[in-house]
């Protein structure tokens, strides 16, 4: 009786309200937080946060607010951001097991699957990240190969730069046709031409890829899949960019399949097919499908991260061109011209080490990190954060804090100098990230920056286009990249 006298009193008008109501009443009933949750802006009913910026300056701005550890909400899904050295560092260092897993990032899921060494958790994670660090020190970290690779490419990144004959160009390929090949000769046994047209669309695939994944019509995708899957939008360019480096990276795995001498490894693929062949144990994760996405981690941490770093810093060094000439005298004094630079040289080189450090600092490339997921019921400055809760490390707001740098918005190496001009560690340096999800072959971009860097200021003088003004405002993808330019590069 009371159901049909509803009926006759609310027109369709009237049960859009209702419904809307209910709509709103079931959502704020399946998303409450729990007691002591993080605080954070007021979310909308059913889309959240989304209309937030998902860029680390609105972050900081909120952590203004809001405190170190605050929270945000897309559709349904909640991540915890936290900001700040001391919240960063008791997250990641002090809390060590509480953040080591990763959660699912459905603008990612699709093309990782949850599988290899980035975005893996339990036990695959564990023996992926053992068995990858093995075999990269095997083939190259532990062993004086890896900087013979890395001065070989040194050498053809310089013929590069020197076929420009000092007119204006755009460094970005060729840097990161450097630094692929670095890890490629690693991975793969091989390097690729700067000339390979294949190997280039696929270095413009990968840039591509991670430029649109930090926008927010991209993150859209990941507060609501099942919807976006179907409509047009840079999620789509980004699964099929990372399709098309897929089968590259197949492509080579198949060749090492038809080759290789089990008898004689050449390279990590080489070792991986081996393992395949003997292992019995399926979480491990020794297959085909699994090491085309190891090699792909491996390719990302490689290649994009470090090529952007030495855009900053020719960028740094052509924006103060004081320091890079303190640079080249130092690499002048220490090594001179007559032979390309090593790492027992970087003891001796202070202030080029201090550059590449401030470098890194300020040009802040992967200044929110990759997301991590709390593996326990954990409590972080008071605040209860349930298992599951993703996590995002706010790492642009530790290398800009201001307890922990004393011009923390300018580029000033002597940062990392001491009252002697000496090189100096500093505990607020976390460019990789801390703890146990740090950034896999850490050690490997520590030796290409030095040995890059070094290389390029002792053959070349860097300059910007005559009466081009640079600015210290970057492009914010996934990644942190300097505005559009041309380099001019002059032998010395």
């Amino acid at each position: 009786m009371i159901l049909n006298l509803l009926l006759d009193l609310l027109d369709l008008k009237g049960w859009l309200v209702v419904f809307c109501v209910l709509l709103i009443v079931v959502d704020i009933v399946k998303n409450k937080d729990p007691p002591n949750y993080p605080p954070g802006p007021w979310p909308l009913p059913v889309v959240g946060n989304v209309f937030t910026g998902v860029d680390f300056k609105t972050m900081d701005k909120l952590a203004e607010v809001y405190g170190d550890v605050y929270s945000l909400r897309w559709g349904s899904e909640k991540t915890v951001f936290i900001s700040g050295y001391k919240m960063v560092k008791e997250a990641l260092v002090t809390q060590l097991d509480s953040f080591a897993d990763r959660p699912i990032v459905p603008l990612f899921h699709k093309v990782f699957k949850g599988i290899g060494i980035a975005l893996s958790n339990g036990s695959m994670w564990k023996v992926q990240k053992k068995f990858a660090n093995a075999h990269l020190r095997h083939f190259g970290e532990g062993k004086k190969t890896l900087e013979l690779h890395i001065q070989q490419e040194c050498h053809y990144l310089c013929e590069a730069f020197k076929e420009e004959q000092g007119e204006p160009f755009d460094p970005q390929y060729t840097l990161c046709s450097a630094t692929a090949n670095v890890i490629y000769s690693v991975v793969f046994g091989r390097r690729f031409e700067y000339s390979d047209e294949q190997f280039q669309n696929i270095l413009r695939a990968d840039a591509e890829a991670v430029i649109l994944s930090g926008t927010a019509q991209a993150q859209l995708y990941n507060a609501f899949p099942g919807l976006f899957h179907y409509l047009p939008g840079p999620h789509q360019t980004v699964h099929s960019n990372y399709q098309i480096f897929k089968d590259f990276l197949r492509q080579q795995i198949l060749k090492h399949v038809e080759d290789r001498d089990p008898s004689d490894p050449r390279d990590y693929v080489d070792v991986f097919l081996g393992e395949m062949e003997k292992s019995t144990n399926e979480e491990a994760g020794f297959n085909l499908e699994n090491l085309i996405v190891c090699t792909l981690d491996m390719a990302e941490a490689g290649t994009e991260t470090v090529a952007t770093t030495m855009r900053w810093a020719l960028y740094f060094m052509m924006k103060y061109p004081e320091m890079q000439q303190k640079v080249q005298a130092e690499i002048d004094n220490v090594i001179g011209q007559s032979r390309f630079p090593n790492m027992t040289d970087r003891p001796k080189l202070h202030y080029t080490e201090a550059v590449i450090h401030e470098t890194q600092r300020l040009g802040n490339v992967v200044p929110l990190g990759f997301p991590k997921m709390a593996s326990k019921d954990t409590t972080l400055a008071g605040y209860f954060i349930p298992k599951g809760t993703a996590i995002t490390a706010n790492l642009s707001s530790v290398l800009h804090d201001k307890s922990q740098w004393e011009t923390p918005d300018v580029f000033n190496p002597e940062h990392f100098l001491d009252s002697e001009g000496h090189f100096r560690r500093r505990d607020a340096f976390f460019p990789f990230s801390a703890g146990k999800r740090v950034c896999l072959g850490e050690q490997l971009s520590r030796m290409e920056l030095f040995l890059l860097f070094a290389s390029l200021l002792q053959r070349f003088t860097f300059s910007a286009v005559p009466g081009v003004e640079l600015s210290l405002e970057g492009v914010l993808g996934f990644t942190y990249s300097p505005p559009p330019h041309k380099i001019c590069a002059k032998p010395r």
